[in-house]
């Protein structure tokens, strides 16, 4: 089964730094699983340059550009017309702007975070590229400002909420990003939510070296564990792995426009 992890941070130190053997070891350990290619999402302006170099190094790595929330408070004033200018540089490798979007519980005021996802909901028009949205807590003011500044469609990575609110997304041209929470009995509401949506709503994503399935706290993640994020939606879908695997590669075909990036 051939698999794409729609959100990995591939270019953390976790998956080794400046040490590009170690990096290759890292990508292999994914191939061999099945893991033939990976989108890493842009998070500030100083990585933005690095991407499409390392990109171009892997057969199968592919990149996005964007400012993260996390990193808003800290961003040069002048993000906006760099971030503009990376975007018109781009090449193919380049599939999306993000990762952009809301978090409620960052100290950046509300009104801030609204205005960099705006800003970047608008170069996404502008460019016709989906875009990969974080939202935490947010996702009913995200979906406001979706409906008033549309884009091509994107993903909402790292799912975490109701049925009525990916519904809404799915909606809208969104694809619901599906990683480890849902291997946690505990995370009730979105597993119910998961369970039962479309399964052409649906993409796979680890966000490693964060978000660690059930069974692996504490240890960083891993594209490699994307097999058993597959696994544990196919016991909640009660669906056959090889079949959903060929369906979910559909999907994500259809959200980057793989068929016709002929990197």
């Amino acid at each position: 089964m051939l698999l794409t992890d729609s959100h990995c941070h591939f270019d953390f130190a976790a998956f080794g730094g400046a040490n590009k053997q170690a990096r290759a070891h890292h990508w292999q350990r994914a191939q061999a699983v099945g893991v033939h290619r990976l989108v890493i999402p842009g998070i500030e302006a100083a990585q933005w340059p690095t991407l499409a170099p390392l990109c171009a190094r892997y057969r199968g790595l592919y990149y996005a550009l964007g400012l993260h929330p996390w990193w808003l408070a800290n961003a040069p004033s002048s993000w906006q017309t760099q971030l503009a200018a990376a975007l018109a540089q781009a090449d193919k490798g380049c599939v999306a702007v993000g990762e952009i979007g809301l978090d409620r519980h960052l100290s950046v005021a509300q009104e801030q975070q609204e205005d960099a996802l705006i800003a970047q909901l608008k170069l996404a028009h502008h460019y016709q590229l989906p875009v990969i949205l974080h939202s935490v807590g947010t996702h009913d003011r995200v979906l406001k400002w979706l409906r008033r500044y549309p884009v091509v469609g994107g993903v909402v990575h790292g799912f975490s909420g109701s049925l009525q609110q990916a519904e809404a997304f799915w909606k809208l041209g969104f694809y619901i990003g599906v990683g480890g929470s849902i291997s946690y009995p505990r995370a009730n509401k979105t597993r119910r939510a998961i369970a039962v949506l479309p399964v052409e709503a649906l993409v796979l994503e680890t966000d490693a070296p964060d978000m660690p399935l059930c069974g692996f706290q504490g240890q960083d993640n891993h594209p490699s564990q994307l097999p058993l994020v597959l696994s544990s939606l196919a016991k909640l879908r009660q669906s056959d792995e090889a079949t959903l695997a060929i369906q979910l590669e559909h999907n994500v075909n259809q959200l980057f426009d793989f068929a016709n990036n002929k990197l």
